[in-house]
């Protein structure tokens, strides 16, 4: 009995060719034993997948920077528009700013026209004023006009005091010279007369 039970161990014990047996069919699977002048499915696919990664890495380096010139010339168009604003508004503004003694000066030729007899002289220089009023309200320029209200150094320079009875105390009691805004920008303060407080 107990030698049957050793050689039933034997028998059960894979021996050492029948493990190489065994092991033989995984190892007649690999290349060598393929037709010749065919490759493996990995090889072929190798190259094609490296190139394929190769194009996609391009594409994406030159995706990458289109974005960056792109980005670029939107900031410098951005820039050259900001620039250009900036340049209109000063031109604007210096203009306008040039063309304030000849309306001061049109304003004071109308008060003298009224005095005078002569009605076309009059309504000639009023004609002018009027379209030199309208050019000026083109350009967004507006006369400050405060007469009565506190004094505000923003908007005017004050350059004599009145009297008491000229008014409540600290408010403009007369305009010298008017001043002018452009949009919210003084383009000139006024020179006014304040009464003291």
């Amino acid at each position: 009995m107990k030698g049957d039970s050793k050689m039933s161990k034997k028998k059960n014990t894979p021996t050492e060719a029948e493990k190489e047996r065994e092991e033989a069919p995984v190892a007649a699977e690999t290349p060598a034993e393929q037709p010749e002048g065919t490759a493996s499915e990995a090889e072929t696919k190798d190259p094609l997948q490296q190139a394929l990664e190769d194009a996609n890495a391009k594409a994406n380096e030159y995706l990458a920077m289109a974005q960056r010139v792109q980005a670029d010339f939107e900031n410098y168009r951005r820039r050259n528009e900001s620039i250009r604003t900036d340049a209109y508004a000063d031109g604007r503004k210096d203009t306008a700013a040039l063309m304030l003694p000849v309306l001061d000066n049109l304003e004071r030729a109308v008060a003298a026209a009224s005095e005078s007899t002569d009605e076309a002289l009059k309504n000639g220089v009023e004609m002018v004023l009027k379209q030199m009023t309208d050019v000026y309200g083109k350009l967004d320029v507006k006369p400050i006009d405060r007469l009565g209200e506190k004094f505000d150094p923003n908007l005017e320079n004050a350059i004599m005091q009145g009297t008491e009875d000229e008014g409540e105390p600290g408010t403009v009691c007369q305009v010298l010279q008017k001043g002018y805004l452009i949009g919210d920008k003084v383009l000139r303060h006024a020179m006014v007369k304040v009464v003291p407080e």
